[in-house]
């Protein structure tokens, strides 16, 4: 029997202005954080001495992410369909759900899973995120996604 391997299914990149979202967090204050960022997300940012950054950061992840999943931010993926978490090391984590995570299943073959992999960096005044979305061989053999 044939070892199968790891495949690619999407790489997305996004570069942010972090004075550009400064300023509309300014002018929209929780119209828009509640429009593109989760609960959890705005309690991290909130939490930093330099909020804007850490929304730049999230905001390029989205977008960096809806590239991977090959739509971008158009056929029915959400702002709140992404979102970046952190495990106890301070890695960031995406989680999908509704259609960005219909969409990762649907890309992801019959006996993978799926894993996203999120880089994030801010060097004011830019912030950017690197998205890479593998799929491993499923110890379990059916199709899904991580």
């Amino acid at each position: 029997m044939e070892a199968r391997r790891a495949l690619i299914l999407g790489i997305g990149t996004d570069l942010c202005n972090i004075e550009r979202v400064e300023r509309t967090l300014t002018r929209f204050g929780d119209r828009f954080r509640n429009r593109v960022f989760t609960e959890r997300e705005q309690g991290r940012a909130e939490a930093r001495v330099h909020a804007a950054a850490t929304y730049a950061k999230r905001w390029a992840a989205k977008e960096a992410c809806s590239k991977a999943l090959g739509t971008g931010l158009r056929m029915g993926i959400a702002w709140r369909d992404m979102a970046v978490t952190n495990l106890r090391t301070g890695q960031p984590v995406m989680q999908v759900t509704g259609w960005a995570a219909e969409r990762l299943a649907a890309m992801t073959p019959e006996g993978y899973e799926a894993v996203i992999h999120v880089s994030l960096t801010d060097d004011h005044p830019w912030a950017q995120a690197f998205v890479v979305i593998e799929a491993r061989p499923s110890a379990h053999g059916g199709a899904g996604a991580a």
